[in-house]
């Protein structure tokens, strides 16, 4: 028997509440199936970033090379040293 899952009144209430409760004892996961979702795309946001000319210029030549735009370059960049420093900050 599981127990009931409250109503919520935010998303943020219903955060809150999954991250303070195991929600094997609100739903009964033996029935569940893996799915995936291929081209499910992830939230992005704008912002803006002063570079000095040269940076950019030099950026975009990287990214000519590559036959890639620079904005995803310095995306790929950026995910790269990321992912570094938390790896080298896990250790």
């Amino acid at each position: 028997m599981t127990k009931k899952i409250p109503q919520f009144k935010t998303e943020e209430e219903e955060r809150l509440f999954w991250q303070k409760h195991d929600s094997s004892e609100y739903i009964d996961w033996s029935d569940a199936e893996e799915i995936a979702f291929p081209r499910l795309k992830p939230t992005t946001r704008k912002i803006s970033i002063r570079l000095p000319e040269m940076m950019l210029d030099e950026l975009k030549t990287l990214a000519n090379k590559r036959d890639v735009p620079y904005q995803s370059l310095l995306k790929m960049f950026l995910s790269e040293r990321i992912d570094a420093e938390m790896n080298r900050n896990s250790v």
